[in-house]
């Protein structure tokens, strides 16, 4: 498909990993001429004002206040986001507008603002994560709520540092990575198997120009995160960081998952995936975990538990993952988790999801039987929904 090649280029720096990303957006501005950065610093949110800060390669352009939109600091970036690229596209004046976020904000959310209301006048050419190795692990592990480090982004915001780190790095189809004395091996093999399909350069490299302006498909980019057909790593061990993927059909026996829940999300630095429980059969489950928070939570239906006519309303790329793990039984239905981390206890792992399988008694007895055994998880799932 070509690419429309009109409107103001926008390219999105993310990353819990403020020097690293304050980096990349200096060396972008002093690659491309006349380019400009914009960043909404919402630290000050907690006042009632996020402020916005415009600059170039040479300093501070602009600043200034504005409000708060519904108690969220987020909602007052998008608001206030938006006019501000459409000022500097009617301008003509930008070859380049390099959108800094701010620590805690995700870059999935911002791209899909700038696709959907700035499509006539903007383009979204890539989304850029910011990356000190040696806090990929301590951010990962880091299961405190961003509200008590300082980096809520709204008054109810209850994700972690380790989920909105995880959800950063792995969004990103580019990876610009800080130099650091303090990282080692361990290091850079974590964060190339967290995100193997990432391009990998240098935050000082020149070939950071050329990736700004790259192109990003924001909707191939949200079919790549959905549980159903997400772009899990494959098996991989180096430096002693292993990512282990477990693959089975039949299906989970809800009360054993549930019990074993805990061990399940302390085992891994990182775990991600869909599954399925014998009692929930038409349910895609979603398993994401990091720093020992495990978010479980429905993802719509299994493709097989759906009627043939509304597999056209279906996106190419969910039926054609579905008709990759096909089962002749279960359809798409399936467990694919995936753990990484650094003195993964492989075996350990495996026996314990083994154990959490239905056994093959209650196999057999079949998915009338299933539906009767407890539902362990409808607490949780109903408090997701």
């Amino acid at each position: 498909m070509m690419r429309d090649e009109t409107g103001l280029p926008v390219v999105i720096v993310a990353g819990l990993h403020s020097e690293a990303r304050r980096k990349v957006v200096e060396h972008l501005l002093r690659l491309v001429p006349g380019s400009v950065a914009l960043h909404h610093d919402l630290s000050s949110a907690a006042d009632g004002t996020v402020l916005r800060q415009v600059r170039d390669a040479f300093g501070e352009l602009a600043r200034g206040d504005t409000p708060l939109v519904n108690d969220c600091a987020c909602c007052a970036l998008r608001e206030d986001l938006v006019p501000e690229l459409e000022r500097l596209a009617d301008a003509g004046l930008t070859p380049l507008a390099v959108v800094e976020l701010w620590d805690s904000v995700e870059p999935r959310g911002m791209a899909e603002v700038v696709v959907q209301h700035c499509a006539d006048t903007v383009r979204l050419t890539n989304v850029i994560t910011a990356v000190d190795p040696a806090l990929v692990l301590p951010c990962l592990g880091n299961g405190d709520d961003l509200a008590e480090a300082g980096l809520a982004a709204a008054a109810g915001d209850q994700r972690t540092i380790g989920d909105t780190w995880a959800r950063q790095l792995e969004y990103a189809p580019v990876l610009a990575v800080m130099e650091s004395e303090d990282a080692d091996d361990e290091d850079r093999a974590l964060l190339t198997q967290l995100h193997p399909t990432a391009r990998q350069v240098e935050a000082d490299s020149p070939e950071l120009a050329r990736l700004a302006f790259a192109g990003f498909d924001a909707e191939a980019a949200a079919a790549a995160q959905h549980p159903a057909c997400a772009l899990l790593p494959q098996e991989a061990d180096e430096a002693g960081v292993t990512t282990f993927v477990w693959h089975r059909h039949r299906p989970f026996h809800p009360e054993r998952l549930y019990q074993a829940l805990e061990d399940l999300c302390c085992a891994a630095a990182r775990s991600r995936g869909r599954f399925w429980l014998a009692n929930r059969p038409d349910t895609l489950l979603a398993w994401d975990a990091a720093g020992g928070a495990l978010c479980v939570e429905s993802a719509g239906p299994w493709l097989a538990s759906l009627p043939d006519a509304a597999w056209e309303m279906v996106p190419p790329m969910r039926r054609a993952a579905a008709a990759l793990d096909w089962h002749p039984e279960h359809g798409d239905r399936c467990q694919h988790l995936v753990f990484t981390s650094p003195g993964l206890d492989r075996a350990g792992l495996a026996r314990l999801l083994e154990s959490c399988l239905l056994t093959d008694a209650e196999y057999t007895a079949g998915p009338e039987a299933w539906k009767q055994l407890p539902a362990a998880f409808d607490s949780l799932l109903d408090a997701v929904a």
